[in-house]
């Protein structure tokens, strides 16, 4: 095998990521709303209150992308904008009472996906896994932390 033919790991993580992606949505396309409407939900759900800013830091989208999903998803009754108790400029969302149900289907949903992802892997392979990539993670995050040129230098250091 020649060096360009074995896939690298920005590759791979990004080809596995798209197949979970598709995956999930060809098990809720029936439920009517799109992947990215999922995303804003799901992590609503773990932080109620939060304002349209933090959010889209959060899910690391522009803020008018957020805005537009935010604006269908209260159009159809899933997350209310409340006002800031002391910031008339801030709107703090909140999931809906119609909102739960769903998320307790998607998350099935994601469970089932996940199942076939990693069918054929032991749980400790499932461990590793997610110990390995919780690493990577944080290598990246403290890396996008760091000035590029005090990157270079670490590279160059070991």
């Amino acid at each position: 095998m020649t060096p360009r033919s074995v896939p690298t790991l920005g590759f791979l993580l990004h080809d596995a990521a798209r197949l979970l992606r598709k995956r999930f949505e060809q098990r809720a396309r029936h439920l009517g709303l799109t992947r990215s409407q999922w995303q804003v939900l799901a992590l609503l759900s773990t932080c109620e209150g939060i304002h349209q800013g933090g959010l889209a830091d959060r899910l690391d989208l522009e803020p008018i992308t957020l805005v537009r999903l935010l604006d269908k998803l209260e159009a159809i009754g899933l997350i209310e904008r409340r006002p800031h108790p002391t910031d008339r400029r801030l709107r703090l969302l909140h999931l809906t009472e119609k909102a739960h149900p769903l998320l307790v289907t998607a998350r099935e949903l994601g469970e089932i996906t996940r199942a076939e992802a990693l069918e054929g892997l032991s749980p400790e392979d499932c461990e590793t896994l997610i110990r390995l990539l919780n690493t990577i993670k944080s290598n990246l995050v403290a890396a996008c932390d760091r000035p590029i040129g005090e990157q270079k230098r670490s590279v160059e250091h070991g």
